[in-house]
């Protein structure tokens, strides 16, 4: 299940929402809202998304995934609107009978939803100005996805 939220994320719920008497292993990424990008200060970040198209990807890449690794369970949030320095942007949590499963699984989820959910991140930096990262890239591979 993939979901967007403008609440703060609570792991724990994620990891309790996999957890499984078949599972052996489990994996979890958590994506953090650091102070620096690029050699540049940054002070907060602000995401945007196109909701139904995101939904409609993120679990769309869950279920593949899931399928490929042969996995029991598998949740991601991921954030919406203006974060913090220290806030968390984006979590999964994967649950397998096997610990290597859950690794993989989860390590193909946070690099395939970077690469083409429709979420936009603008970075705040500490000198006033702003940028979005990547948005031209994202909304390219999306495009490829539709129907």
């Amino acid at each position: 299940m993939f979901q967007l939220t403008d609440q703060t994320i609570n792991p724990r719920e994620l990891c309790d929402a996999v957890r499984d008497p078949a599972a052996g292993g489990f994996a979890s990424f958590e994506g953090w809202v650091r102070d620096h990008h690029q050699g540049r200060e940054v002070a907060s970040l602000e995401y945007e998304a196109f909701p139904a198209l995101a939904q409609k990807e993120g679990n769309r890449i869950l279920e593949e995934i899931c399928a490929q690794h042969d996995i029991i369970a598998a949740h991601c949030v991921h954030r919406t609107g203006h974060l913090q320095i220290g806030d968390i942007a984006i979590c999964i949590a994967v649950s397998a009978a096997h610990r290597d499963a859950a690794f993989a699984a989860c390590s193909a989820m946070i690099d395939t939803i970077k690469s083409t959910v429709p979420i936009w991140k603008k970075e705040h930096y500490t000198d006033g100005t702003t940028d979005w990262v990547k948005c031209h890239a994202c909304s390219e591979q999306v495009t490829a996805h539709a129907p």
